[in-house]
């Protein structure tokens, strides 16, 4: 407005009016709105309705606008009722207790906060497992399987990775091929770095590690600690590192530095900068110049910490996940029909999940046989070279159904017909729409008759099965009366 009428105020209001006029290019990023005030009014000096709203959003600022629930957060007291410690409130759709304040109100009164987390996969893997051992009778210690070239060849580098854990997004299949990981750090290094934020550095660091001749280091002490990232600050605990060897903190101060970094606390960090590269002698912090470091070098590497710092991931947990993550590949590889039987037993539910790894099974030349009543499982199991389909994956079916088919199936032998079947199963667990769900899903088509016939059938044996139970039921009445 300034530029296309610099001495017309009145034509420079209306232009500003005309356009939209984003509040971000008024106030700056961690400004609170009496800071950007001024700013504020000399943008809009004499807009009554502007003002309006500015004093009605000074009222709601700071307020929470929502509440929610950590999904694997616990809060522990020592003894006691944990509402002598903060107030609590019940949350129906989860139906657990909440405090009700947040993560930093909770540790500042006194009470461990602890983050639990459950992964599906973990029970998949676990299925697995037993699932090898039923078929193929071999027992398999999944935490201490070899990590093998194979494996990494051919499911991660070609980015065969649907199904496994953290690997299985568009974008990271193709990071993988670009990356060609290749031993176990790099799986570390990709779970760290594939989030907004360290994807910036993904480039630099992939020229590291094509071309190692271009990583420079600012100082010699840095190599060691950079050298397996190549040249980059990938994880938290490098910035810990970094602050012991080169300024001598210890390593409880070290994580204080972290901490700071992680959560963006200005004050904390520019503090620990005048430690980091002069020392602190009542703190006993060398400092980096006592340990031939210069003050340029010195500042430079902790802004380079600050940088990466933001988005730098805790290697122990990156680690974790790729345990998990290698195991998954491991069995793909191997067991590929039990891997999967176990992996789809696990996402049943989700009609969605089940149908992608269908596809992922064809592909893969893995025969999908359909349930059967005389040989499926309540899950997905494997039949010879096959997998067939789980008997509680058919849409109404529930596992106490399922469960009494097979107690029966074991116990007096496979079903030979639908009549032998609604004569064993009907009246118990069996109705009419289980079994006609039954009968369309082919999970009777090993039994005599075609689906259309035991469709037409279905409800008459069922109805006169009915029939015949009350008739004994009414026998045993009068029997009882007389």
């Amino acid at each position: 407005a300034s530029e296309l009428y610099p001495n017309d105020e009145e034509k420079r209001k209306e232009y500003l009016y005309q356009h939209s006029y984003p509040l971000s290019d008024i106030i700056q990023d961690g400004q609170t709105l009496a800071q950007a005030a001024e700013a504020f009014a000399r943008v809009f000096p004499n807009d009554s309705e502007k003002k309006i709203l500015w004093e009605r959003a000074k009222l709601i600022e700071g307020k929470l606008s929502s509440t929610s629930v950590h999904a694997g957060g616990v809060v522990i007291a020592d003894n006691g009722d944990i509402n002598e410690y903060v107030p609590l409130s019940w949350r129906e759709e989860k139906q657990v207790w909440a405090a009700q304040c947040d993560m930093v109100q909770v540790e500042k009164k006194g009470l461990l906060k602890m983050d639990l987390l459950g992964l599906l996969m973990l029970d998949c893997i676990s299925d697995c497992v037993q699932i090898i051992e039923r078929v193929h009778g071999n027992v398999i210690d999944i935490n201490n399987v070899p990590f093998e070239e194979d494996v990494f060849r051919e499911i991660y580098a070609k980015g065969n990775t649907n199904s496994i854990f953290q690997f299985e997004s568009v974008g990271m299949k193709s990071m993988l091929r670009r990356f060609q990981p290749s031993c176990f750090e790099d799986l570390i290094i990709l779970i760290a770095m594939f989030r907004p934020g360290p994807m910036d550095f993904i480039p630099r660091y992939l020229k590291g590690k094509n071309d190692k001749d271009s990583i420079t280091y600012e100082c010699p002490q840095l190599e060691h600690i950079l050298g397996p990232t190549y040249g980059c600050i990938v994880y938290q605990e490098q910035v810990m590192q970094i602050v012991r060897d080169l300024a001598g903190y210890t390593m409880g101060r070290s994580d204080l530095v972290r901490r700071a970094m992680s959560k963006k606390k200005a004050a904390v960090m520019e503090k620990e900068r005048q430690n980091f590269v002069y020392g602190n002698q009542e703190e006993n912090v060398k400092g980096c110049i006592e340990n031939g470091i210069d003050e340029k070098t010195a500042n430079h590497i902790y802004d380079e910490m600050i940088d990466f710092a933001r988005y730098a991931f805790n290697k122990s947990h990156a680690a974790c996940y790729a345990v998990v993550a290698y195991q998954t590949a491991y069995l793909k590889y191997y067991y590929p029909k039990e891997f999967f039987a176990a992996l789809m037993t696990s996402v049943m539910d989700n009609v969605g999940k089940v149908s992608e790894y269908i596809l992922t099974c064809r592909q893969m030349g893995i025969r999908i046989l359909p349930p059967d009543i005389n040989e499926g499982q309540s899950g997905f199991s494997v039949s010879g070279d096959a997998i067939r389909y789980g008997l509680s994956a058919i849409k109404s079916i529930g596992r106490n159904v399922v469960d009494e088919i097979i107690r029966e199936r074991q116990n007096n032998g496979l079903f030979t017909s639908i009549d032998d079947f609604v004569e064993r199963m009907g009246g118990r667990e069996v109705n009419k729409r289980t079994l006609e769900n039954f009968i369309k899903a082919g999970a009777m088509d090993s039994l005599p008759g075609n689906r259309r016939q035991k469709t037409m059938i279905a409800p008459e044996l069922l109805d006169q099965k009915n029939k015949d139970r009350k008739n004994v039921l009414e026998g045993q009445l009068s029997l009882f009366d007389f």
